[in-house]
């Protein structure tokens, strides 16, 4: 306990500690946890700093302190560089006004988890379980300082104080930092464009550009929009808990300036079991709300609820909690500026007067108490945001028409949105959960609408006519807008080894990059980054078949022996149709990617007829294979994978980030994901040389 102290009133350090080793574990006072999260605190070691801010950014401060047995905490404070820090405090969701009063807790239990909230009070309800994790002493307390700020840029010492009721002090250091924005730095972009490909690595970038654009004797015959961008740097991606991040701290990293850990959005990890009570911080859209004025437009080919769209606003440590989530997305628009909000995800809008999904109402609504959430006196008034209330019956639907947002529940719906004028505000939800992918889509516009009508989704937008939509809206603000656009499909099938359906994805994520970069040059105080989350599955570009077509149709099992490498790949040739997507990948001599994170899969090298089957749709159809173990079982050779399941998983790789407009030229080098925060807080608010 290198920065942690305790002393008894009236006795030395020394003596204190002789007193605790005499009375055996009577002596075990300690704070757990302090937040924001420190490598001080967690080590004794001054750097990395962990927790960086820009200034005026909020943020929680809270601690989880363990008194000794049978004790109790009746005084706390929490000091930056030795000020006490501003009153109200909270304690276990219950209002301090002033930390000397005696402080009882809430907590009397642990144990396993049970419905913990009061729909009345907001509060955890102190039933077995519901409170804190699992592990904790029962008379263990959570304090908070909730929406605190500090605007001097520099490093700033966070300590923490408190005192249990026999006289005992503990405390507890740790350390944050405030990023200083250069006032002077020349002109600000008053748009900010974030293109996320979900698992977009290296391979996959440069597998799009081989089929849309093509080889020739070595030479790429053109370039990706995002090939265009005249700056790039390399992006350092690990999570605040893992070398090896998932969607959702991957996104929020690069829109708060901090570390969450994997499966959480915009919060701190804590001790309680309230998924919706964690430490927050604040988004850059919400940040660049309160100071600029600036809309929030969020477009996605995934399932809104997904974690990269809800890394943009929502605040949860548990992304799978859809109900909520997408109920957050309405009630804080204020916070954030909400305009624009467009994707999949239809079946947590819908109301469910049963609140079951079992048996599966009609309408696909998969809306449930379990999954809503209701917020405490201390969140709800420190930081100024709805309560919430646990109403799977809720037609949120209708909530967003009443607010204001154009609604448009297909292509027809969204262009009919524009028919008599650009809304100020528009939502649109294409399918029950994510939207089928641009293969099925294209197929579907070509004719063969098998996939697509089995989905029941038969007219679904493009990404690109999405951005175009997106954008129209949000640049009626004149204070300017934050936009995320969300390849999100190259991440889910890259995760089941779909190579022919991910490659599609990334050539629609470029066709809408295209689309902002029309937009950047027409509105050059604009800034659009093209990046990833992750890299998805160890994608490799091995080589390209050393057989036509037919052949491979024909022996579906051949397996290694068609693999040509090195020289024997040659130029795979792919021929683009009008539409801007490749007449078939089913050609002679195609690309072959192989996986590097990789589970069991049967392998053909050929496209699959349906999609492999989505476990977030509420009606998947019965012809989608379960998962890529008995995807081609029978007819493929198998190939052994690395990691266990039967997806392939992401990997810890950096990946590719590329600038263009206000500001591009400060994304070049190898920096880390929360870096790009803190670059475009300078560029939106101190500008850009």
């Amino acid at each position: 306990m290198s920065l942690a102290s305790r002393s008894r009133r009236g006795l030395p350090l020394l003596a204190a500690a002789v007193l605790g080793v005499l009375a055996g574990d009577a002596f075990a006072a300690r704070i757990s946890r302090l937040t924001p999260p420190s490598e001080l605190f967690a080590s004794g070691e001054e750097a990395p700093v962990i927790a960086r801010f820009l200034p005026g950014q909020r943020f929680d401060l809270q601690a989880t302190i363990e008194p000794d047995a049978g004790r109790t905490i009746v005084h706390f404070d929490f000091f930056v560089d030795n000020q006490s820090t501003l009153r109200p405090f909270w304690v276990d969701g219950e209002l301090i006004h002033d930390p000397r009063e005696r402080l009882t807790s809430t907590v009397t239990e642990t144990g396993p988890a049970a419905t913990c909230i009061n729909a009345t009070t907001g509060r955890t309800t102190g039933a077995s379980g519901c409170a804190l994790v699992a592990g904790l002493p029962a008379n263990t307390t959570v304090i908070s300082r909730r929406a605190f700020s500090a605007s001097t840029p520099g490093v700033h010492t966070l300590r923490v104080t408190a005192r249990q009721d026999d006289g005992t002090t503990i405390s507890a250091t740790g350390n944050f930092e405030i990023v200083g924005i250069n006032p002077e730095s020349g002109q600000v972009a008053k748009n900010i464009v974030i293109f996320l490909g979900d698992g977009m690595g290296a391979a996959h970038r440069t597998a799009a550009r081989i089929i849309s654009r093509g080889y020739a004797q070595g030479k790429a015959k053109g370039l990706l929009a995002m090939d265009t961008f005249p700056h790039t740097g390399m992006v350092m991606t690990a999570s605040l808990n893992s070398i090896v991040t998932d969607s959702a701290p991957g996104m929020q990293n690069y829109v708060t300036g901090n570390k969450a850990n994997n499966n959480e959005e915009g919060v701190w990890p804590d001790d309680t079991r309230d998924a919706f009570d964690n430490p927050r911080y604040e988004y850059l859209s919400e940040y660049l709300h309160n100071l600029q004025g600036k809309s929030l437009g969020v477009v996605t080919t995934a399932d809104v609820f997904d974690a990269t769209p809800a890394s943009m606003a929502i605040h949860t440590s548990a992304r799978g909690n859809g109900t909520g989530i997408v109920d957050q997305f309405f009630d804080d628009r204020d916070q954030t500026g909400l305009a624009v909000l467009l994707g999949g995800g239809r079946k947590w809008f819908l109301p469910n007067p049963s609140d079951s999904v079992s048996p599966q109402p009609v309408n696909g609504s998969q809306r449930r108490k379990t999954n809503d959430y209701v917020l405490g006196d201390d969140i709800v008034n420190g930081w100024g945001v709805a309560r919430g209330v646990l109403d799977p019956e809720r037609d949120l639907i209708a909530d967003f028409r009443s607010a204001g947002f154009r609604y448009a529940p297909d292509k027809s719906g969204l262009d009919a949105a524009f028919a008599a004028g650009t809304p100020d505000k528009l939502l649109g939800l294409f399918a029950y959960s994510n939207m089928n992918v641009a293969y099925d889509k294209i197929a579907g516009r070509r004719g063969d609408t098998t996939v697509v009508d089995a989905f029941g989704f038969p007219d679904q937008p493009m990404l690109d006519e999405m951005t175009d939509a997106a954008l129209k809206v949000l640049s009626k603000n004149p204070n300017g807008f934050v936009a995320l656009i969300e390849g999100s499909s190259i991440d889910k099938q890259a995760h089941l080894m779909d190579t022919d359906r991910w490659t599609l994805e990334v050539i629609e994520l470029d066709r809408a990059i295209a689309v902002a970069k029309r937009f950047a040059e027409r509105n050059p105080d604009t800034l659009v980054l093209v990046t990833a989350d992750h890299e998805c599955s160890g994608a490799a570009i091995i080589g390209a078949a050393t057989v036509s077509a037919a052949t491979l149709a024909a022996d579906p099992d051949a397996g290694k022996s068609v693999v040509g490498i090195y020289e024997a790949a040659k130029f795979p040739k792919y021929t683009m149709a009008e539409d801007g997507y490749p007449e078939t990948t089913h050609i002679d001599g195609k690309m072959l990617i192989g996986y590097g994170a990789n589970a069991d899969r049967y392998e053909t090298w050929l496209p699959s007829r349906y999609p492999t089957r989505d476990t977030q749709q509420p009606f998947p159809p019965s012809q989608s294979p379960a998962n890529p173990n008995v995807r081609n079982e029978g007819t493929g050779y198998l190939v052994t994978g690395q990691v266990p399941g039967d997806q392939a998983a992401h990997t810890a790789t950096d990946i590719p980030l590329s600038a263009y407009g206000r500001g591009s030229h400060h994304f070049n080098g190898v920096f880390d994901n929360t870096d790009v925060f803190f670059k475009i807080g300078q560029i939106a608010i101190g500008g850009a040389d």
